[in-house]
């Protein structure tokens, strides 16, 4: 659940769980070309391999799938992760389950060319946005469904899940919160932690941008949202420890600010976690999934974006607690699972979608005012 991220190294910096930064290339990328003539790392839909049956027959050929940053208790990622080894018959390699979005696109520089290398990405926005030179283009089948402003026109990257920023608390251990404002109260002392560093978690960044909004700040001001952590941390509040199932179960960190869907799923495991979505503006947002187009196991990768928009990925997504993309037709053609739709945190504020423009005004702010507000 956490997305602080670090990445250790062999010699300095950079050691991988699963995912060694400096052993020496087993293999080149993945290659070779479909039966159509095309190269597998250059196919843009499964019409480029002769349709989902001959995908399938060439993602089972290569065997493997690298994914990073994928906690199993993160939108339901250990199940999706189960059913598409199981119903395929590949093996998925899931690297540093923890770390944040840009460590995602740092493994996949280092590990360039060798066999180790990430297959795909989930990735925040921000960080997803200043990559797209590493991402291959490539249309799902059920491309079509997916609104134009949850995706790039030619696939090169699309949003999967999403959801709303959250206040996720212990009602054993501390007093009900209804509000950004109650976490300044001295009843929270040392209890309010952030989900990563907001310059590099997009979990973090968003939580940042939900208290803005919460203390007259907007999509286009994240200065009041930084302000206000840093009276958090003058107050004694803010607690510098990214969260996780563990820290959490274990009464470490009793507050958590983080999506809904990851809060959401701690009330199954600790009956007294309550979660609320902030009244007046809600935080809304969406991650971006994305092939690497330097991919080792480039039909793999392909494959496993086939799997993530089907109905039955989606749905998958939605029983972690997370909102899938495809929720809208999946609805209109009776495919969703109602009973876990029906089960999402409710939500009365009006949702405010930070655009691409925003996202960059509020990155360049945090970078320069974040480490300062919080040191």
């Amino acid at each position: 659940m956490t997305t602080s991220r670090l990445l250790a190294a062999c010699t300095s910096a950079l050691l991988l769980s699963g995912l060694v930064a400096c052993a020496p290339p087993e293999k080149e990328s993945g290659g070779g070309e479909t039966d159509s003539g095309v190269q597998v790392g250059e196919a843009t839909s499964a019409a480029d391999f002769g349709g989902m049956d001959k995908l399938v027959e060439a993602a089972k050929a290569e065997g493997e799938l690298n994914v990073i940053a994928l906690p199993p208790d993160w939108a339901n990622y250990g199940t999706i992760i189960d059913t598409f080894s199981k119903k395929y018959g590949i093996k998925v390699n899931s690297a540093q389950p923890d770390a944040a979005s840009q460590d995602e696109i740092n493994a996949a520089n280092q590990q360039r060319g060798k066999s180790t290398a990430p297959d795909v990405f989930d990735l925040g926005q921000s960080v997803a946005l200043a990559n797209t030179g590493m991402f291959a283009p490539y249309q799902v089948e059920t491309f079509d469904d997916i609104p134009a402003e949850f995706k790039d026109p030619d696939g090169t990257w699309v949003n999967d899940y999403g959801g709303y920023m959250s206040i996720g608390y212990d009602s054993a251990k501390v007093p009900p919160i209804a509000n950004v404002d109650d976490l300044l109260k001295p009843e929270y002392r040392g209890k309010v932690a952030l989900n990563g560093d907001p310059t590099q978690a997009g979990a973090a960044f968003s939580g940042v941008m939900m208290v803005a909004l919460s203390q007259g700040g907007s999509a286009d001001d994240i200065a009041p949202g930084v302000e206000f952590f840093r009276k958090l941390k003058d107050a004694g509040n803010f607690l510098p420890v990214d969260p996780t199932p563990a820290t959490i179960e274990s009464g470490q960190t009793p507050v958590v600010i983080d999506w809904d869907y990851l809060n959401a799923a701690e009330t199954k495991k600790l009956p007294s976690w309550k979660v609320v979505v902030p009244p007046g503006q809600a935080v809304a947002g969406y991650y971006y999934q994305a092939i690497n187009k330097d991919a080792p196991h480039p039909a793999a990768a392909r494959l496993w974006q086939e799997f993530l928009y089907s109905d039955e990925g989606q749905n998958l997504y939605l029983g972690g607690g997370a909102r899938p993309v495809r929720a809208e037709p999946m609805q209109q053609a009776g495919t969703i699972d109602k009973a876990a739709w029906d089960a999402l945190p409710p939500v009365s504020g009006e949702p405010v979608i930070v655009s691409v423009e925003q996202n960059k005004k509020a990155t360049d702010y945090l970078a320069g005012n974040w480490a300062s507000a919080i040191g």
